[in-house]
């Protein structure tokens, strides 16, 4: 199974994981919200019953009209039976409100075992969705009407209000579950776009590095050709050229395997090699160069020879890197230095310049790719930001670290340290 399908995989996996656990957390929601308003409605039904005891100014209205007497009010009994339902209403709701209940309810105040009732306008007889309660009364109305008098309380849409208690919870889960969703999209689609870009540009690399090859062929072949009529002057312009020109010829066969440094696979073949003889070779030759272009190179290898577990060319294209940076960003009076010692069965090695340096706030991003430091009239040599970061993979890829140190117009310290095979 290809990454991008175990991506997508893990994605809805963990999709509907998360609306699993949320849905079931909101069951145990509606749970206790259920068993709460059992609590409360308990509490108001014992507050109802109390209050609806005692002969008040309410229980008489409401037995008054319960019995159709009209002996104490001179209008109609459906006028009174109005008035007794709107205060038994406002009655019942307050006692809700002061219980932390606020919902759609109905009600009906009856005599058993015969037709008198009050009951509100929203009633519903034989309705087994709604919740209901019953509250058998005591004193002033049963006694009143010689019988029992009961009062029932049905809640309209109970389920919605549960939801609506649970409101502070749902709401921001749902925004926080959509918010991931939408993030993890969107990481994904990055991370398939820069995928894509590696992939254009290691193809672009593999396309140039071709082309290269046959400019490089009839660079080697014009050399050869002038080494068999090559004089004093020339032999040592001439061995440089064949010399940078197989190193170039080397590299562009190395950089055809770059491809598989992005994809983190073994690209690199490391054996156990004597590395001082390499890392001399490259000091002559940079030696030789910089004379060219009026450039003061110095190095002091170690007397000792070690051996590191790499590849030779990569290592050295490495440190060539460090050293081209070197004299590219130079001072009027350029001066390098390269030094290379054993400490701690690490080989260390140093390079140091007398150049423009680097500001603080570019030296934690200059070995990340494409960076390029600060614009300005420091930095007149144009780039694309590959070369540090190829160097930092190389050094990491042979398990070794690199230090930097720079202070701007002073110039900058560069040491790799390298992991020595111990013998």
């Amino acid at each position: 199974m290809k990454k991008k399908s175990i991506y997508i995989v893990i994605f809805m996996v963990s999709v509907i994981g998360l609306i699993v656990i949320q849905y079931n957390y909101l069951k145990i929601g509606l749970n206790l919200a259920q068993v709460k308003f059992n609590q409360n409605i308990g509490k108001t039904i014992k507050t109802v019953k109390s209050e609806l005891t005692n002969n008040n100014k309410l229980t008489f209205l409401l037995g008054t009209a319960l019995t159709n007497d009209d002996t104490y009010f001179n209008t109609e009994l459906d006028s009174v039976k109005n008035a007794a339902g709107y205060f038994l209403s406002s009655f019942l709701e307050d006692r809700l409100l002061e219980n932390g209940i606020k919902t759609d309810f109905s009600y009906k105040l009856f005599v058993k075992d015969s037709d008198l009732k009050i009951q509100s306008i929203n009633y519903i007889e034989n309705e087994d969705k709604l919740k209901k309660y019953t509250i058998d009364l005591l004193g002033y109305l049963p006694n009143l009407a010689d019988k029992n008098v009961v009062l029932e309380l049905k809640f309209n849409n109970i389920n919605e209000y549960f939801l609506f208690q649970l409101n502070g919870l749902n709401i921001p889960s749902v925004i926080f579950l959509i918010a991931i969703i939408f993030v993890v999209i969107w990481v994904l689609k990055s991370l398939y776009w820069q995928q894509s870009i590696i992939t254009m540009t290691n193809d672009f690399i593999n396309n140039l590095t071709h082309e290269l090859k046959t400019p490089v062929f009839s660079i080697g072949l014009a050399t050869k050709m002038l080494q068999e009529k090559e004089t004093e002057e020339t032999k040592t312009y001439l061995e440089i050229i064949k010399s940078q020109n197989d190193r170039l010829k080397q590299h562009i066969d190395k950089v055809l395997q770059l491809a598989s440094l992005d994809k983190k696979t073994n690209a690199l073949q490391f054996t156990e090699t004597n590395f001082k003889p390499h890392l001399k070779k490259l000091c002559e030759e940079f030696s030789n160069i910089s004379k060219m272009e009026n450039v003061s190179f110095t190095y002091k290898l170690t007397d000792i020879d070690y051996t590191l577990n790499c590849e030779p060319i990569h290592l050295i294209n490495a440190i060539n890197n460090l050293l081209d940076n070197s004299k590219k960003y130079k001072a009027e009076s350029p001066k390098i230095e390269l030094k290379s010692i054993v400490k701690n069965n690490k080989l260390h090695i140093s390079i140091k310049d007398n150049g423009i340096g680097i500001q603080k706030k570019d030296q934690k991003n200059i070995f990340k790719k494409h960076f390029r430091v600060s614009s300005g009239d420091l930095y007149t040599v144009k780039g694309y930001g590959l070369g540090l970061n190829y160097v930092k993979k190389i050094v990491t890829l042979h398990k070794g670290t690199i230090d930097l140190e720079s202070e701007l117009h002073k110039g900058t310290l560069i040491t790799i340290k390298l992991p020595i095979v111990k013998t």
